[in-house]
């Protein structure tokens, strides 16, 4: 089974783990590599919207928090950044009064971004050097940015000092502000001349199931969007696409989803996210929507064309996750591994 998910951050990495322990991939490998010799396959197309530029580095917060856990070596508390790290520079660098002094840089980490850094100015591609940085870290799944090309997300604010309107990225609104300022738009800087990577329109095209992870749907699904090419492939691929929502009664899994859904006049219920995305029937993206269990009442069978099922969905561990894939693969008509009769079935049901 080829399987795609698009991620992005801390609940988009976990989402992987679920998927690798359900098919037997990366830390979750038998001793005898029986389950990997099915010929599973992971791709994960990745949010870029959050890299920037910190102290002269290019820091690639998605791709490196994806990296880490499926490489065994994130932080477990923090759910991002090298586990016992240190935090030397950024003290140093404190102290020469360096800016920006709200962004954690930790000791280990820095190494990543200095071999990126270092590779993007020789000329490769980040995909490339994403391929080359998991050779360090073999986390048993393909990770690929969604484009190769710049598509920072901005936010236009109101400047707390003099009142007036001005885009920061990103970042500095998560981290510096915690989305806390006055908030009216989001924009996807350098989408309009980006293009979706190469290798992540192909997973998209042969996988045999596509899946959204419960991440943020305006800057980790929706920056994902935003990169020109990744749309299309999703809408005129053949496997199902199924989705998961990040809303569980009201409240984003974790992070501060609802501020983002809210500056772009989304509900925050699973229900409103749901069709924010849409259905492949009209002009969305979705064939299927997976509900947390104590959301099930708000739906019908279907919104806008997409058939929707409640099942647990808290990603507590590893195990817990790989029953939402397991609940997505059945509701797609895909379980059984290989059967191009069922995924066929499965199509037509779409169609």
């Amino acid at each position: 089974m080829k399987v795609t998910v698009l991620v992005g951050g801390v609940g988009g990495a976990r989402f992987l783990l679920g998927v690798q322990q359900l098919l037997g991939l990366g830390q979750f490998a038998t001793p005898d590599g029986a389950l990997q010799d099915a010929g599973h396959e992971l791709t994960a197309v990745v949010n870029i919207g959050d890299d920037a530029w910190i102290h002269g580095l290019r820091v690639c917060p998605d791709l490196d928090t994806c990296m880490y856990t499926l490489g065994g070596g994130v932080d477990p508390e923090r759910g991002w950044g090298h586990r016992d790290e240190t935090w030397h520079a950024k003290e140093e660098l404190a102290r020469y009064g360096m800016q920006p002094d709200w962004f954690q840089l930790g000791d280990r980490d820095l190494a990543t971004h200095l071999v990126r850094t270092q590779m993007l100015r020789a000329g490769y591609p980040l995909s490339q050097v994403t391929t080359a940085l998991c050779d360090r870290w073999q986390p048993g799944a393909q990770l690929l940015p969604a484009s190769d090309d710049r598509c920072e997300t901005h936010v236009v604010v109101t400047d707390p000092v003099d009142d007036t309107r001005r885009a920061i990225h990103f970042q500095e609104w998560w981290v510096r502000y915690r989305a806390q300022l006055p908030t009216h738009s989001f924009a996807f800087v350098g989408a309009e001349k980006a293009s979706a990577a190469t290798e992540a329109v192909a997973a998209i095209a042969e996988a045999d199931i596509i899946m959204l992870a419960p991440s943020n749907p305006v800057v980790s699904i929706g920056a994902i969007l935003a990169v020109p090419g990744i749309r299309g492939a999703l809408r005129s691929a053949s496997a199902p696409i199924v989705g998961y929502s990040p809303i569980i009664g009201g409240k984003p899994l974790r992070g501060m989803a609802d501020a983002c859904l809210a500056v772009i006049g989304v509900d925050s219920s699973a229900e409103a996210v749901g069709r924010h995305y849409g259905g492949r029937r009209t002009t969305g993206i979705l064939d299927y929507w997976l509900v947390h269990d104590g959301d099930e009442a708000d739906f019908e069978a279907e919104i806008d064309g997409v058939t929707v099922a409640s099942v647990p969905l808290l990603m507590s561990d590893p195990k817990a996750t790989a029953e939402m894939v397991r609940a997505g693969l059945d509701l797609a008509g895909v379980s059984r591994v290989g059967d191009d009769a069922e995924r066929s079935d499965a199509e037509e049901r779409r169609q």
